[in-house]
């Protein structure tokens, strides 16, 4: 029976090792990941394989909450995975608070530190229905740093939000869905703690159409995210 499972070790080494590799590179380099919710629309919906750079902010002992070492600070604007504060579920969002920052929500818009966040017309044309109890939505561009995005929101005329002030204690981080009414984001969960990070989200490598047969989305594969 030994010699059997030496036998056979020997003549599938080369696979176990190249699934070895590739579970290291899945648990501490790169991954990617699967988006269950509406949370991120219109940058990413329901059915998309979200890549994710794990060595953009720091390494982790793969499949571990192990922090090994950070480097690299997110920046404003950027789309992250982290681990939800509250219950340790994994989580997509953008950054929209840095350590320091005061968030607030004056009638449906952010501003940052007082300053409103510059908005326009989207120049891109969405299909944005029936995402919450029927309601469509509004689709304008934000700016947050360097990034230009799109964020939906439910018309003033129908619902206003305010929120806020709140300030960004040091080593955390306030997040935000760029669907802003249908998203349970720092508003919820509270600021991110700077470990609580797994990387940076930077483009849709494929995505299935839950609606239609999960069949793939041919026009958003290798899409880059705003």
């Amino acid at each position: 029976m030994v010699k059997k499972l030496k036998s056979l070790i020997r003549e599938w080494r080369g696979f176990i090792t190249f699934l070895a590799l590739l579970l290291i590179f899945r648990g501490a380099i790169a991954d990617w990941y699967a988006v269950p919710t509406g949370s991120m629309k219109p940058t990413i919906i329901e059915g998309d394989r979200v890549f994710v750079n794990k060595l953009a902010f720091g390494l982790r002992l793969p499949f571990s909450d192990v922090v090994l070492g950070q480097w690299g600070e997110p920046q404003r604007g950027e789309i992250v995975v982290f681990y939800s504060p509250t219950d340790g579920t994994r989580l997509i969002k953008r950054v929209v608070g840095l350590p320091g920052d005061t968030i607030s929500i004056q009638g449906n818009k952010l501003q940052i530190n007082g300053h409103t966040v510059k908005y326009s017309p989207s120049e891109k044309s969405y299909s944005l229905t029936i995402w919450q109890n029927g309601v469509s939505r509004d689709v304008l561009e934000e700016e947050l740093g360097e990034h230009r995005h799109p964020i939906a929101l439910i018309p003033q005329d129908i619902l206003v939000e305010d929120f806020g002030p709140v300030t960004v204690p040091d080593g955390h981080y306030f997040m935000m869905g760029d669907n802003r009414h249908n998203s349970a984001d720092s508003r919820v969960i509270g600021f991110v703690p700077r470990q609580q990070l797994l990387g940076r989200a930077s483009h849709v490598v494929m995505s299935l159409d839950y609606d239609n047969f999960y069949l793939p989305r041919s026009d958003r594969v290798l899409s880059k995210l705003p």
